[in-house]
């Protein structure tokens, strides 16, 4: 009893909570659909919203996939049509209309091949095997599973839920079909997945973990174990309330009536048959009602209890009515040979058009073997005439070439070498000139800026407290008026001091860490990963000095860069550098009180010929044409005097040119976006290598 109670309190929760009706997937696709900017983006939005309520709200999933319909066809999107019709096919199938539910199916999944949609494809060819399976038809239902399942397997989708579903899928209907061996071998393969993957539960379907559960107790219960069937039942009706899947739930407690009723628990049998029904009538979910109100009108016709027996045949009558009218199984029947009809004129066509290609090919390529045959034999009596003279030069030319390559070779490695050592000898004695100079300038301006600052306070202090002697000594209006905004000027002035000396200060500081900078050693590195992680601390940094900032961070990371060989420390510096610019640029043009506006900042990597881009555009206010010269010179800054020392891009500039050896650029337009693009060749180039102008 105790556990029954402890099973059932959970998913009371979620049935009396306010947002019963959402899953964890749906306020994130609420807040990009609120975001985008583009119809497209918009249909397959609607259509995610559409498949975050799919076992918790048929009315909001119909909802949404006729408001992305609609969109769809309005602008003539093929994909999103098919996507937003594949939905309506669930709501179908879950409500009992099976032949209308395989109608729409077909007619998304034509649309589905026609726009090239893979993983649309895919999902539609499981929903159909679905509606096989639920007439107990598990031949068809196979096939179409394993259509579904090579797509997924071959293609990449972006998450492991559906081939999740797709496993247990096929897993279920060997069971139905008593091939355990089989279903042991596919449901447990779908449960070590569902255990091991990192991106199940990313998608608008949310995590499969409930159904994978349940499936497994059903095996459990086939193979003779009620005890372990019992344990998994009810993991996932648990595992539903997180989801918040009241159709698994439902199918839970039906396994879970069923299973007591075999043992001859009549009582805890109608208790969880009782609360499937429920929740199958709260859906609707028709093949649900059918079980449940079945296994209950058979238990209380045991009992003698006519008036219950009544109530719950009646229901079983309506609700297959529904699924099973035979004028509706007339029409499943119908359509499903109509679509077989068509694939086997489609497999025909392949097959004949596969014949002719033979065909051609064949005549092709006995012409081209005849006419290959005339020009070697000619060649052949070419070459035996040319072979006698050419032996004995060949053999001289070779060691003369092998010769000449090896004194070649020799001369451009030491060349190479020689400059490399020379370049590496002319940077190394400038940097260590350059940081000793700017290190003592430092030390001697970093003293008596100090005490300039102090003593601005002081004088401020002093001031005020000036101002409130006078504030006792008797004296005329006007002149207790012109001494308080004498004092007020010259408070003013101390406070512009201590400004301008903060930069100072700043500026110092800046001119230190300059000059202690010294190339450090390469390592081969995962640029995509590191630009990432730099991206994430700098936001944090920069939320963590103004809370009521935010931005949409949108990395655009290039798979194919990899591993780059980089001096990891200065890449970093350089990066945070321009990150920190960008992050400052759009709060800038955020303060402005621009309507719309979405401060953004991008990140992209790109992979060329020789060398990789790094690229970070903000939609901040861009860099006047006037400053656009000499953003890269020392000193120089567009900010004010307290928040800018002017050796951040300066800096940047040194460490990636004469660092790395690459280049750093910039593009820009005023009240649009500033865009930094650092180029890093793949090859490392020595240090203080010449490099292209930023």
């Amino acid at each position: 009893m105790l556990s029954r109670i402890f099973l059932l309190l959970p998913l009371l929760a979620l049935l009396t909570a306010p947002a019963r009706a959402q899953s964890p997937q749906t306020p994130g696709l609420r807040r990009a659909l609120h975001l985008a900017r583009h119809d497209t983006t918009r249909v397959l939005l609607l259509a995610d919203l559409s498949a975050s309520f799919r076992y918790s709200h048929f009315d909001s999933v119909q909802w949404y996939a006729q408001r992305g319909l609609r969109l769809a066809r309005q602008i003539g999107y093929r994909k999103g049509e098919g996507r937003c019709l594949s939905r309506l096919a669930i709501l179908m199938s879950e409500r009992g209309n099976l032949p209308q539910a395989l109608r729409i199916d077909l007619a998304a999944l034509r649309l589905n091949e026609a726009s090239g949609d893979r993983e649309g494809m895919a999902r539609t060819l499981n929903q159909i095997g679905l509606l096989y399976q639920a007439l107990e038809d598990y031949r068809p239902a196979l096939s179409y599973y394993f259509r579904a399942r090579a797509i997924y397997e071959h293609e990449e989708v972006g998450d492991d839920s559906q081939l999740v579903s797709v496993l247990t899928n096929i897993g279920a209907t060997y069971e139905g079909r008593q091939q355990l061996d089989s279903a042991v071998r596919y449901l447990n393969r779908a449960y070590q997945l569902t255990r091991e993957s990192r991106t199940v539960g990313r998608s608008c379907w949310g995590n499969p973990l409930p159904y994978v559960l349940r499936e497994l107790g059903l095996l459990q219960a086939s193979l003779g174990h009620p005890a372990a069937a019992l344990a998994y039942y009810r993991r996932s009706a648990q595992a539903a309330v997180p989801e918040n899947d009241v159709r698994s739930a439902c199918r839970a407690f039906q396994y879970l009536a069923e299973l007591y009723h075999r043992s001859g628990q009549t009582d805890s049998s109608v208790h969880y048959a009782r609360r499937a029904l429920a929740l199958g009538q709260g859906l609707p979910y028709i093949i649900g009602v059918v079980r449940t109100s079945q296994l209950l009108s058979a238990t209380f016709q045991q009992q003698g209890q006519r008036d219950s027996t009544l109530k719950y045949l009646r229901i079983m009558v309506a609700a297959q009515d529904s699924l099973y009218n035979p004028q509706r199984i007339k029409q499943l029947d119908a359509i499903g040979f109509a679509e077989q009809q068509r694939l086997r004129e489609l497999e025909d066509e392949r097959a004949q058009y596969a014949d002719r290609l033979r065909t051609y090919g064949l005549l092709t390529g006995l012409a081209g073997a005849l006419l290959i045959a005339l020009l070697l034999w000619r060649s052949n009596r070419l070459q035996q005439r040319a072979n006698v003279r050419l032996r004995a030069l060949h053999t001289e030319m070779l060691g003369q070439k092998q010769e000449l390559t090896d004194q070649r070779d020799s001369l451009g490695r030491m060349l190479h070498e020689l400059k490399a050592t020379q370049s590496q000898l002319v940077l190394r004695e400038k940097m260590a000139s350059l940081g000793q100079l700017m290190a003592g300038v430092a030390h001697e301006i970093q003293h008596p800026v100090s005490h300039v600052r102090n003593f601005a306070g002081i004088s401020a202090e002093l001031s005020q407290e000036v101002e409130k002697e006078l504030a006792s000594v008797p004296m005329s209006y006007d002149s207790r008026e012109y001494l308080a905004e004498m004092l007020g000027n010259l408070r003013q002035n101390q406070v512009r001091i201590a400004q301008y000396a903060q930069r100072a200060d700043g500026i110092v500081r800046g001119m230190l860490e300059y000059s202690h900078g010294s190339p450090g050693p390469r390592q081969e590195t995962e640029l995509n990963a590191f630009v990432e992680d730099y991206l994430r601390l700098t936001y944090h940094d920069a939320r963590a000095k103004n809370r009521q900032f935010h931005a949409a961070l949108l990395p655009r990371l290039d798979p194919q860069v990899g591993t780059v060989e980089v001096v990891r420390h200065d890449l970093g510096r350089a990066l945070i550098s321009l990150f920190t610019n960008a992050f400052y640029a759009v709060q800038q043009r955020q303060q402005a009180g621009e309507d719309d506006y979405v401060p953004q900042v991008k990140v992209s990597t790109h992979q060329g010929e020789g060398q990789v881009e790094i690229r970070v555009r903000d939609n901040g206010p861009g860099i006047p044409a006037a400053a656009l010269p000499n953003v890269f010179e020392r000193f120089f800054t567009t900010k004010p005097p307290h928040e800018g020392t002017g050796l951040g891009l300066a800096l940047t500039y040194e460490l990636i040119t004469k660092g790395h050896g690459g280049t750093l650029t910039v593009a820009t337009e005023e009240g649009a976006f500033t865009e930094f693009t650092i180029s890093l060749p793949l090859k490392p180039q020595p240090a203080g290598a010449p490099v292209a102008a930023g």
